[in-house]
């Protein structure tokens, strides 16, 4: 995509371009002659999470768009008239809202929050009595045109439909007519979720109920005391689906729920796929060039691109579910969201796979033997008749899906176990020290464990990605069909089929270039330097058609040295001394060593990564903007004099071909932190 092209899609309405997709017909082709006015609003569904990519038609016109990856829409230039508006989203209820007004110059503010199936509902119609009116004057400035935030307007009134608590029928302002009962609500009610207003509050701490493991930024080490690097790399893609989740809901994240190198993984980059003959499954590219937010420092890529591996290619699967129907997953973003993502990898399935499926609340109980793949009728069913009850007896069902998938063993398979949950183990085998060693122990038999982390209020964020990591497996947080999407049907190699485990990085730097580095994220995955050459030490894995992306921030030798804590000078030696490599033109030297998926014994390859700087690559530049975003999220240290300003820029200029619209996303994610971000007096 052409810098001129991506100016132009900025000037295009939100809705429209932030999901990749320009509707042949819709508000932007058919504008009002004369005064106009202009519907918007927010797309959730009855737990507070955002729908993203919903639809929604003015019914009787040609208007028509697509809500963004917030569930942002917004329709513009209107004829003043009464409108009806529908909205639709694959495993969500229609609703319906009547009796929209539009008058000129104003805007008419709708949110809307569609209902899982998995809850008992029909089509939902609101008859809207009142709109929220804002002066035309602000709804067509500049700086709205070229994709700013709506939600930075005055409101003096929203219209919200969502579902409501038992025995309530209708809204201040608004009647519903529904064909359920209010019993039929049950525990999907739970009211409207607030948004926050324009000023914004940034949440201190996680929400009452969640836990994350605290972070440590990585500091800057001396490359003369410090010449080795070592991590093991790490494929999760969580903490970017669960920041969005509290963007959407109208506040900034907690600061050690965002993982940098998550942000980073989330997105595929435009690196090469071995050769069909090569002996490694993945091939390794790095970059230099200068750190936006320190331009007297380096920022070095290394990232690793496994071979992409069509469905049909990939080994026969065994497959355990293994699902949390305690009372903590009883809300629409829990149970009904994990039987349709589970829907979705159904869909994807062969006559050669297996499949079976587990439960545990009070008790753990075999739902679905293991069945064929092509049987989705039956599969489908036994998803289908699962509700949500009783406390979390997480051990014995961890226990019984891996007696599962052991019966059905395929050799040379794929055989794993996969986990949705809120990560709510109360009851049981509940400590993470005992799980691990199940875990650990079962991986040792060729069975792998995928973690996917579902709603909020309960979510365990430390104890799942644990879990994951112990299980040769990843950890995925759905916070809507979209990202079911994505993880179970666009990235179902990856998720599903490892083809490297035990995947580890060591770096050694050139003192004669380098003074000092940092490794920006992965301060869970840090190794000591012996660990490299020990294939007994666990690491991350590499599944089929991932990329593995690894930043440095490098001070070159003459740089301004970065404060840093001081250490001790050594008494009985000094090391100084430069080899002959060191007086050549490499930056630096990687090392890479990786176990085939049922293997023991690891391979090495290496890559030496030379000096020069060249100008940053769309996909580095996009990158750092998301690596920048990660730092100001948690107010790093070393974040500079980078602002959110700052980083949308670049994202935006960087976007690129972006097929799927994940970047765009990105971008809308920056823009709702500006918008929740309270301004200095």
């Amino acid at each position: 995509m052409t810098p001129r092209l991506v100016r132009s899609m900025a000037r295009l309405p939100r809705a429209l371009v932030l999901t990749g997709l320009l509707a042949t017909a819709g508000p932007v082709a058919l504008r009002a002659q004369g005064p106009s006015g202009t519907i918007e609003g927010q797309v959730r569904d009855t737990g507070g999470a955002a729908v993203a990519h919903a639809r929604l038609r003015l019914t009787g016109t040609p208007y028509a768009t697509v809500a963004d990856s917030l569930g942002r829409y917004r329709f513009p230039a209107l004829r003043p008239a009464i409108y009806h508006l529908r909205v639709t989203y694959l495993g969500y209820a229609p609703a319906a809202v009547d009796s929209v007004k539009v008058q000129p110059g104003r805007t008419t503010v709708v949110d809307v929050a569609l209902v899982p199936v998995g809850v008992e509902i029909q089509e939902m119609t609101v008859v809207a009595a009142a709109n929220a009116l804002v002066p035309r004057d602000q709804v067509t400035s500049k700086r709205l045109i070229a994709g700013t935030y709506t939600d930075r307007l005055p409101r003096e009134r929203t219209v919200s439909i969502a579902a409501m608590q038992p025995g309530t029928r209708s809204f201040e302002d608004a009647s519903v007519t529904t064909g359920a009962t209010a019993a039929e609500f049950g525990n999907a009610a739970g009211g409207v979720v607030a948004i926050t207003g324009a000023s914004g509050t940034s949440a201190a701490a996680p929400p009452a109920g969640e836990s994350y493991a605290r972070i440590h930024d990585n500091p800057f080490l001396d490359v003369i005391g410090n010449p080795l690097s070592t991590f093991g790399i790490d494929v999760d893609r969580a903490s970017y689906s669960n920041i969005r989740r509290f963007l959407a809901q109208g506040r900034l994240p907690p600061p050690d729920a965002v993982r940098i190198e998550e942000l980073i993984n989330y997105f595929d980059y435009d690196y090469p796929e071995p050769a069909a003959r090569s002996p490694h499954p993945f091939t390794v590219t790095t970059e230099v060039a200068v750190a936006p937010w320190a331009p007297a420092h380096r920022l070095v890529r290394i990232g690793l691109q496994s071979r992409r591996l069509d469905v049909s290619q990939l080994p026969p699967a065994n497959l355990v579910f293994l699902i949390d129907v305690s009372g903590s997953m009883g809300t629409p973003n829990k149970l009904p969201l994990v039987k349709e993502s589970l829907r979705m990898l159904v869909e994807q399935l062969r006559a050669e796979d297996r499949v079976a499926l587990v439960v545990y609340a009070g008790a753990a109980g075999l739902v679905l033997p293991s069945t064929a793949g092509d049987r989705r009728e039956v599969i489908l069913a036994a998803i289908d008749r699962l509700g949500a009850g009783g406390s979390t007896a997480g051990g014995a069902g961890l226990r019984l899906a891996y007696a599962t998938a052991r019966e059905g063993l395929v050799t040379g398979g794929n055989n794993r176990v996969i986990l949705a949950t809120d990560g709510d183990f109360n009851v049981g085998l509940s400590s993470d020290a005992e799980m691990e060693r199940l875990i650990e122990a079962e991986r040792e038999h060729g069975i792998f464990l995928t973690v996917l982390g579902f709603g909020m209020g309960n979510l365990q964020d430390a104890k799942l990605e644990t879990l994951a990591d112990r299980g040769n497996g990843n950890y995925a947080y759905i916070d809507g069909l979209a990202e079911a999407r994505k993880t179970l049907v666009h990235e179902l190699g990856g998720t599903l089929f490892t083809v490297a485990k035990d995947v580890k990085l060591q770096l050694e730097f050139n003192p004669a270039r380098v003074a000092s580095y940092r490794l920006i994220g992965y301060e869970n995955r840090m190794l000591a330097a012996e660990d490299f050459a020990d294939d007994a030490k666990d690491a991350g894995d590499l599944g089929a058609g991932h990329a593995v992306t690894a930043l440095y921030e490098v001070v070159p030798v003459g740089a301004t040295p970065v404060a840093r804590r001081p250490t001790d000078s050594l008494r009985y030696q000094r090391v100084s001394m430069v080899t002959r490599a060191g007086q050549g033109d490499e930056l630096l030297f990687v090392k890479l060593r990786y176990k085939a998926p049922d293997g023991r014994t690891s391979r090495e390859l290496t890559h030496a990564v030379p000096a020069r700087v060249r100008r940053a690559s769309d996909d580095l530049r996009f990158i750092s903007a998301v690596a920048a975003f990660g730092m100001i999220l948690r107010d790093s240290e070393h974040r500079g004099e980078v602002t959110l300003a700052d980083v949308l820029d670049v994202a935006r200029r960087s976007v690129g071909e972006d097929r799927h619209g994940y970047r765009a996303g990105f971008v809308a994610m920056v823009e709702e932190a500006i918008r929740l971000t309270p301004v200095a007096d």
